[in-house]
């Protein structure tokens, strides 16, 4: 099983780096001069980093028999730890990804966040409802 939780992080990782890859090589030079465009094409690397990195604990918790308190604990706190280490990462740069403070890619993680812990409700009432089938 714990093979399982590590190859779907494994391709949510691949996923993350490949699609902010793509955004920096392809997406960025079409886009050209935009002010809208280039915000968020410039605050996606930090979206997508706050939604998968927070998605990693969703696939050990929803295969089990998840204790939906326990389980919301865990993800909102992965999602806000994350979100801290982005805040931190924009005003004083340890992974080397961000060179400039910039307001948007703090908006940016909180949605990716915000957005991850939407996703594992969903998924969560989801598994719930098949349960109820069976």
């Amino acid at each position: 099983m714990k093979r399982k939780y590590i190859s779907i992080n494994l391709i949510l990782f691949a996923v993350l780096y490949f699609a902010v890859y793509f955004n920096k090589e392809f997406i960025r030079p079409i886009i050209g001069d935009s002010n809208l465009f280039r915000i968020l094409t410039g605050s996606f690397p930090n979206f997508i980093a706050a939604y998968i990195i927070s998605l990693f604990p969703i696939a050990a918790i929803l295969a089990k028999k998840p204790n939906i308190r326990k389980s919301r604990y865990i993800i909102y706190i992965v999602a806000f730890i994350v979100f801290l280490i982005l805040i931190v990462e924009e005003f004083q740069p340890f992974f080397g990804a961000s060179t400039v403070y910039d307001l948007y890619d703090i908006i940016a993680s909180g949605l990716g966040s915000i957005c991850a812990i939407i996703t594992f409700e969903l998924l969560l009432r989801r598994t719930k409802l098949f349960k109820m089938v069976k």
